[in-house]
């Protein structure tokens, strides 16, 4: 497949797509773009998410019964699914695009592989073993605490105003389940923007942020705050009425989906024939720049309705820069000596 029907690269080898990112066409009025975003809104990504979380219903949890009590017995057999799970899921992408580099460097947006660059911010210099790390030894313990704590409140009737079934409650709960990407991107949004302040961005946001050139194992490489902040998503289930099929299809939404954002190629190549768009573009940017898409991808468009939105357009550099230049000057005028008034 050629790459270059789909987009360009520059000098160094960075590929960049033709086209530009756009937010979801119903708050742009381009209807006639509904189709492909229905389709994109569910395949493959968000229907991977939710057959896991069916899958792990069915055949990794427990009965409701013993999770009423706290057990290591099923919480560590969790953990071990979920470790078992993120290992084949961005192992097998590290493995065959990074390792392997079974499609070179087609539709990557960095032409470089992490491993090529060793650096002293990283574990033993390391990218690949320091992001490894920090997503086994602390990412994933994390998360499966947090999945622990909202299956014991569920078996023991813990919510704000009630957990809900789907035979009473199963239209809610459809909606509920469609607007659960829409909770991502405002919560993931928010506290984006809230660990870029300088404090946290300094002691904590930047952990994840050494990995300019992000790759899969870079996707739960973060502060153990910062797992805090990203998987405490999960907590929103205490507060809005669902079910915990629900709560487990946003935990994977998290968990494995946070694998989209650090793919480092736009498409991936399962055959001649057929790809996989990564909807890597928009994180992407954000690790390349830092100070934009603060979000997901513009299905709730935050970044685009507060000025940080980056489309991959030229018009999008120069409207960045222009915001960079401006914040130099705010930051210049404030640190210049007073003169005193006569």
């Amino acid at each position: 497949m050629n790459d270059l029907d789909y987009g360009t690269r520059d000098k160094r080898g960075n590929w960049t797509p033709n086209a530009t990112l756009e937010i979801a066409p119903f708050w742009t009025g381009k209807w006639g773009k509904m189709a492909h975003f229905i389709r994109d809104y569910f395949w493959p990504w968000n229907a991977f998410h939710m057959a896991t979380a069916l899958l792990y219903w069915a055949f990794v949890l427990p009965d409701v019964e013993v999770m009423k009590s706290f057990s290591w017995d099923w919480a560590l057999y969790l953990f071990a699914v979920n470790a078992g799970g993120i290992f084949v899921l961005y192992g097998s992408i590290e493995l065959f695009f990074y390792i392997k580099r079974k499609q070179e460097t087609r539709f990557k947006y960095n032409a470089k592989f992490p491993s090529e660059n060793p650096s002293d911010v990283f574990w033993f210099k390391s990218q690949n073993l320091d992001n490894f790390l920090r997503s086994f030894l602390v990412g994933i313990p994390i998360w499966t605490a947090i999945e622990v704590v909202m299956l014991l409140c569920f078996a023991n009737g813990i919510h704000l105003f009630g957990w809900v079934d789907f035979q009473d409650n199963w239209l809610w709960l459809i909606a509920l389940t469609l607007l659960v990407p829409a909770i991502h991107e405002i919560h993931f949004f928010c506290i984006h923007r809230l660990i870029h302040t300088p404090f946290l961005y300094k002691h904590v946001h930047s952990v994840h942020h050494n990995s300019i050139n992000p790759s899969p194992w870079s996707s739960l490489s973060m502060h153990p705050v910062e797992h805090l902040f990203y998987f405490g998503e999960i907590f929103w289930h205490l507060i809005i009425p669902s079910n915990p099929i629900v709560m487990m299809f946003n935990s994977h939404a998290v968990g494995y989906g946070a694998l989209n954002g650090h793919i480092g190629f736009d498409k991936l190549e399962i055959t001649d024939d057929v790809q996989i768009d990564s909807h890597a573009y928009a994180h992407h940017l954000h690790h390349k720049y830092f100070e934009v898409n603060y979000g997901a991808d513009g299905l709730v468009p935050l970044d685009k309705w507060f000025g940080l939105w980056h489309d991959g357009s030229k018009e999008a550099d120069e409207q960045m820069k222009a915001r960079f230049r401006r914040k130099k000057e705010r930051l210049k005028a404030k640190q210049a000596p007073q003169t005193p008034a006569e």
